[in-house]
């Protein structure tokens, strides 16, 4: 495994942000080993919704978790993010559109010999992570 730090700045877009971050070192396959930060505007799904929601304003994230992945031209990622304002909390998935109000601070670990692919899971009717070795592992 390899690390990654990386600190976006005011204006990108989170989710963008970290899956150019992972295609630039060549891979295909990451996950947030570490993310604190701040968010200007937040679109966040809840469990069970079929839209994100977006929060407006000034946001802290918390935790920043998950998995970045990027199969050629279609990205998988599944980010999860507890944040908190001033007025509430929570715990939300993270789409695109996360957009960094002061700083964000993550830490990815980068797995070259992977690749992660979100794929229709009979058993739970989403798509889920499917892990398998990259067949054109460096």
């Amino acid at each position: 495994m390899q690390t990654l730090p990386i600190r976006l700045t005011p204006g990108q877009d989170l989710r963008q942000a970290l899956e150019a971050a992972v295609r630039s070192q060549g891979c295909r396959a990451a996950f947030v080993l570490s993310g604190i930060g701040s968010l200007a505007d937040a679109h966040l799904r809840f469990a069970g919704a079929e839209q994100p929601q977006r929060l407006t304003g000034a946001t802290e994230i918390l935790t920043l978790s998950g998995t970045v992945a990027f199969n050629g031209s279609h990205s998988s990622s599944h980010l999860h993010m507890a944040l908190s304002t001033f007025h509430r909390r929570g715990l939300r998935w993270a789409c695109p559109g996360c957009i960094v109000r002061t700083t964000a601070e993550v830490l990815l670990g980068l797995l070259p010999e992977w690749e992660f692919a979100c794929e229709p899971d009979a058993l739970t009717g989403y798509d889920e992570l499917v892990v398998r070795p990259r067949a054109d592992s460096p």
